[in-house]
């Protein structure tokens, strides 16, 4: 799905290039561009001065016909950076395309399959699914559990499970079994599967204008209102001027020259960017392998400023591991880790495996009295809690070993009349405040000690919260362990706050709640449990391995199905807000500057004085421009050149650093708003110099 590398970097790969250009000329369509004023309004003045120099007469045609040109190619190269972004998106559409087949599916129904085009299928249809079939649609695994590959969507080549019951069952259409047998529930329709959505969404063609992208139009259709009336102002000014000085300024106040100075002054530069700013926002998200479900959910994760994040796979690597035995009084530590073994040589989970390999390697214990076939190994259960193994020891003893939960244990050991040790529950508390998981185990009745499992904190996570802590943002953990195990972790990873023992109705109302306070919340979910949860937060972001209900109830979803990348999608959200509001700082200070350089130029020899070579305006021409003329068309080509020039910008967008808000301002109001007032007086300067040398004007 995704652009290459080489690609990425080189915006001006010739797949992407060619087409751009073409379809930069297709977007001078008036239709097209009136969704745009501030270029409509350069159409507008280029056909204007286009039909003055096909029809009229004047002494400086060259120079209104090279005037007429740059006007042209300011509107050309606007439409260019659109097209441009457009482009990469189609590209990765194209890949996407590649992927949808003709494809058969095998439909059941009332006990009976046949073989059906995927086309013909619809919601509700159950097909079959074998090792080595496509998947035909988009759906649910009802029955039974397969390894599929989805590198054809998510372009990760390590093939996935998929299962009925559970948070792992939705499929994707076009994806790949590679083993056992599924059957699947068809959930959407022919031609709205999540492929389908994903090639309109990247193609660009169901992208509207976000809230922010109308409020800024509608300031910069204001800007471009107030110049229109204040240029209009210039022609009887100069009237005026020429009446009371006798000075001729016909030719130099030409109604190209006009809108020549109205080009360079509306806010061309971030009205030629805006939409490309706004599609490379989202095809940021997708060449991370996230689906944005609208250009709003990007810019909302920009103002995010409270995170909701699972404990487990997230701030933890998500296995718990044995980490030490902790024996009761008068118990040895051996016999306690002997019997913990015993009780997990069928336990297949990574918590089992990890006590049977920490018994063998602290006191290379190996189950030797153990025979699999005269034992019974007691599989975990969700309303027992507990796990374990009966079976007859070498000496023909019969022994009843079980491991489990601390509650549990001790209600079993209870009705079973056993005693429970006096300082069992100072060990639970113990591990529970180190903030790991208690596993207690008795041996016929025996309660010997505690098995302490430590969900491992991912690296450098804490580091990533004290970054977010910088930007303002708050985050909250979100687990089921008990608020001793939770408030440990996350003093070791570093959140600002932690839900325990957190159910489906715990984080809506956890989410409202903070909403009411008027912040805006973005969280992960990958079950049903949590679309209430997803549909209600700012950003949610639902995993691709996850239920479909939890895929609807997003506005994104993460092919990767990594919940830390959450992290990654405020940061693409806040670098699209601030390179949006960086290249619009840049584009005024712009424009404020080119008034002060062209105007002094315009009328430099206004109401001069005899004996002096200017007049008082020319005073202000600080940048010595040859002529009035040549002031003209050195602004009009730095203002078209300029859009050139920040296309790798638009695209790329502004470098973002994890700092507070006020210093990223003052930063940005540095870089892109003083260097916007300076970059067009030297570009100005430069580009008069050599147009005078090579004699244009």
């Amino acid at each position: 799905m995704e652009l290459s590398k080489k690609q990425e970097k080189q915006w001006l790969n010739p797949k992407i290039l060619f087409p751009a250009l073409k379809e930069s000329f297709y977007k001078l369509d008036p239709r097209i561009q009136a969704k745009n004023p501030v270029m409509f309004v350069t159409e507008i003045g280029a056909l204007l001065t286009l039909l003055i120099v096909l029809f009229g007469k004047s002494s400086s045609q060259s120079f209104e016909i090279q005037i007429t040109v740059w006007l042209w190619f300011t509107v050309l190269f606007a439409n260019f950076a659109e097209a441009i972004a457009e482009g990469r998106g189609k590209a990765q559409a194209e890949e996407l395309k590649k992927t949808r087949t003709t494809t058969k599916a095998r439909l059941l129904k009332d006990g009976i399959e046949t073989t059906v085009s995927a086309s013909d299928l619809r919601k509700h249809d159950v097909v079959i699914c074998e090792a080595g079939d496509l998947i035909p649609g988009d759906g649910e695994v009802i029955d039974g559990i397969a390894s599929v590959d989805e590198s054809a969507i998510t372009g990760e080549s390590a093939p996935v499970i998929r299962e009925s019951g559970g948070d792992r069952s939705a499929v994707t259409g076009g994806t790949k079994v590679l083993s056992d047998r599924i059957e699947i529930v068809i959930t959407a329709e022919a031609g709205n599967s999540f492929l389908d959505r994903m090639i309109s969404l990247v193609e660009g063609a169901q992208r509207q204008k976000t809230p922010n992208e109308i409020a800024l139009s509608i300031i910069l259709s204001g800007l471009t209102i107030v110049f229109v009336l204040g240029v209009m102002t210039l022609k009887p000014f100069a009237d005026y001027a020429s009446q009371v000085t006798g000075q001729n300024l016909d030719e130099i106040m030409t109604v190209p020259v006009l809108v020549a100075l109205l080009v360079c002054l509306i806010p061309t530069t971030i009205g030629g960017l805006l939409s490309a700013i706004g599609i490379s926002g989202m095809d940021r998200l997708i060449r991370r392998n996230v689906i944005a479900t609208s250009g709003r959910a990007v810019e909302a994760a920009g103002d995010i400023d409270v995170l909701l994040l699972d404990k487990t796979g997230t701030i933890t690597l998500g296995n718990r591991m044995a980490s030490s035995f902790l024996a009761v009084s008068g118990v040895r530590v051996e016999r306690l880790a002997e019997s913990a073994q015993l009780s997990s040589m069928a336990d297949s989970t990574a918590e089992g495996r990890s006590i049977v390999v920490l018994a063998k390697e602290k006191f290379e214990l190996r189950a030797e009295t153990l025979t699999p076939q005269n034992a019974e190994f007691i599989p975990f259960a969700a309303q027992t809690r507990m796990s374990g193994v009966n079976f007859k020891d070498q000496n023909g003893k019969d022994r009843q070993i079980r491991k489990g939960a601390s509650d549990s244990i001790k209600d079993f050991a209870k009705e079973s009349g056993f005693k429970i040790p006096p300082d069992l529950d100072g060990l639970v508390e113990q591990v529970a405040k180190a903030g790991g998981t208690p596993l207690v185990v008795i041996d016929n009745g025996d309660i010997l000690g505690v098995i302490q499992l430590k969900d491992v904190v991912k690296g450098g996570i804490k580091d990533r919260f004290a970054e977010l802590r910088k930007m303002g943002i708050r985050t909250v953990m979100i687990t089921g362990d008990n608020p001793l195990t939770a408030a440990a972790i996350a003093a070791e990873a570093g959140v600002d706050d932690f839900m325990s023992q957190a159910t489906p109705e715990a984080k809506l109302k956890r989410i409202r709640e903070e909403q009411s306070r008027g912040h805006l919340v973005a969280m992960t979910g990958d079950g049903t449990n949590d679309a209430p949860a997803l549909a209600q937060a700012d950003v949610g972001v639902a995993m691709n391995t996850g239920t479909q209900a939890a895929r609807e109830a997003g506005n994104m979803v993460d092919l990767d199905s990594n919940p830390t990348k959450l992290i990654e999608i405020v940061e693409i959200g806040k670098q699209l807000l601030m390179t949006r509001g960086s290249l619009t700082t840049f584009s005024i200070a712009n424009d404020i500057a080119k008034y002060f350089a062209i105007l002094p130029a315009l009328f430099g020899t206004l109401y001069i004085i005899q004996g002096q070579s200017q007049g008082p305006l020319g005073e202000l021409n600080i940048m010595g421009l040859e002529s009035p003329q040549s002031a003209i068309l050195s602004a009009v080509i730095f203002n078209a050149l300029v859009i050139v020039a920040l296309i790798p910008l638009a695209l790329k967008g502004v470098q973002y650093q994890a700092l507070e808000a006020s210093k990223i301002l003052q930063r940005n109001l540095f870089i892109y708003g003083f260097g916007g007032l300076i970059i067009p007086f030297v570009g100005i300067k430069i580009i008069d110099l050599i147009i005078n040398r090579i004699g244009l004007i």
